[in-house]
């Protein structure tokens, strides 16, 4: 079963930006799918285990933007 969690990630202001948070999510454990808003910042993650809340946070960090809370 599949589970889908979405985050709101600040600081993105163009394509790379938006490729940049895919490639980091999407390299983590358990995820089968990206997809991010540019305009609203939200990024949905479809995942096949529990999401790592942490994992996420750093994923995000490493591309360089910020989880907002």
């Amino acid at each position: 079963m599949s589970t889908t969690t979405v985050i709101t990630v600040d600081g993105m202001t163009c394509g790379h930006c938006v490729n940049a948070v895919q490639t980091e999510v999407g390299k983590l454990d358990g995820v089968t799918d990206v997809s991010v808003d540019l305009s609203s910042g939200q990024v949905t993650i479809v995942t096949d285990t529990a999401p790592d809340a942490g994992a996420l946070r750093e994923a995000v960090e490493e591309a360089g933007y910020e989880v907002r809370i």
